[in-house]
């Protein structure tokens, strides 16, 4: 096998896996901000490049597993190494096509999910039925369900609270005012626990991670409540002004609670792209094939940077899906939206139910639309975003296996 040939292909396929994950997935973070107008689509892609950039390259995973979600066991492929490295080659190719495929068309797909779907194909067809475990495999399908689900309901139910206890007051700015501090505390809280504790491994007992995360609440509340809203004016105007007045309030609430979701994504998702690109190389370098890769900087540097380019030139097409095409956002339903989405993926990981960001904020916006009825729904675009997510695993499973008969004919 050509070694610095293959090198560089992991090299290429490492970065354009992060690339399309800028691309498709960058719009969890990011897509309700931009449809409610909340900020413009330059500064959007401007702000989730440094936070996904920074939360890559620092707090990025430097071990990640290289086969992801242990779908198939890597020592399987301890005496065939070259077949291991192919093996990854391939899904990382796969995975990346599927989400250009995706992207192109708007789909918001989980990145997760697309190189999962690969791995299968590259265990099925190199060492049969019996190398998948079928039943993580099961709970990866129910994630379908169970994600979107239980964004709606947390969201449906957060935009119901400000509605009758912000928006339906007389003075809905006051109350925003008031309660403001709380709910961007609330939300620092919770991401910063899933980054902490869950999403990086850092291994922190839950009671410091609970300290850590409360700390960063009490300085993000206390900077909202001084900082941010600390001129306080009189109620003036008719109700519409009022109204007015409290949603542009809650662009600087989603603003934030974007700036920490992108920041999560950046640290959590990169391992998509590094995770198999760190284990073709540790397999290259030492001969043999490991279960988990320590990650390099300077790959966390590529895929930190992979992510920031695919935001920026393609990152457009699934922010206006999720911002615009579902339902009508405003700043209030974007950060409750938001808001339903980071609870779900913290409380439902830690719960061990099957999670996806992407399809838990999908769900997550059309909560919010539904607290407003049905109507308020674009059903042909659900549909079509329900049926992405399901051909995801045996579209990529399929490509892999085409894209692995090749490299093996090529390399082999």
């Amino acid at each position: 096998m050509h070694l610095y040939i293959v090198s560089g292909l992991a090299l290429l396929a490492g970065f354009y896996m992060a690339w399309n994950i800028g691309a498709n997935d960058v719009a969890n973070a990011m897509g309700t901000s931009v449809g409610s107008k909340a900020v413009t689509l330059k500064k959007a892609i401007l702000i989730a490049a440094i936070f996904e950039f920074t939360g890559a390259f620092f707090v990025g995973s430097h071990v990640t597993s290289t086969i992801s979600k242990g779908i198939v066991d890597p020592m399987l492929f301890k005496s065939v190494p070259q077949e291991f490295v192919l093996g990854m080659l391939a899904s990382l190719l796969a995975a990346s096509i599927w989400l250009q495929v995706a992207t192109y068309l708007g789909w918001p797909v989980s990145t997760t999910h697309s190189i999962v779907g690969a791995v299968v194909g590259f265990g099925i067809v190199s060492k049969g039925l019996s190398a998948i475990e079928w039943g993580k495999l099961i709970t990866i399908v129910l994630s379908w369900i169970v994600s979107p689900i239980c964004g709606a309901v947390i969201s449906y139910l957060m935009f119901r609270w400000v509605t009758k206890y912000i928006l339906a007051t007389e003075y809905p700015a006051a109350a925003t005012r008031k309660y403001a501090p709380f709910l961007v505390g609330m939300v620092a809280f919770i991401i910063t626990l899933s980054v902490v504790y869950k999403g990086l491994k850092l291994k922190l007992p839950l009671p410091e991670a609970i300290i850590v995360a409360f700390a960063v609440a009490v300085v993000v509340g206390l900077f909202v409540k001084f900082l941010v809203f600390g001129v306080q004016r009189s109620p003036r105007g008719a109700m519409r002004e009022r109204l007015l007045e409290t949603e542009e309030l809650f662009k600087y609430l989603q603003l934030a609670t974007a700036c920490f979701m992108a920041f999560a994504h950046g640290a959590n998702d990169v391992a998509n792209a590094t995770g198999p690109m760190a284990g073709i190389f540790t397999t290259i370098t030492k001969g043999i094939v490991v279960s988990k890769a320590y990650v390099p900087a300077w790959i966390l540097f590529l895929g930190g940077m992979g992510i920031v380019v695919g935001l920026a030139t393609w990152g457009y097409r699934v922010i206006e899906t999720v911002g615009k095409r579902i339902t009508h956002i405003t700043p209030s339903r974007g950060f409750c939206a938001e808001f339903g989405c980071a609870t779900t993926v913290l409380v439902c990981s830690k719960l061990g139910l099957p999670i996806s960001t992407t399809h838990t904020l999908v769900g997550s916006v059309i909560g919010v639309g539904m607290a407003r009825g049905l109507e308020a729904l674009n059903l042909k675009v659900i549909r079509q975003i329900v049926n992405s997510w399901i051909i995801t695993i045996p579209f990529t499973a399929g490509l892999c296996v085409f894209i692995l008969a090749i490299l093996k004919a090529i390399f082999l």
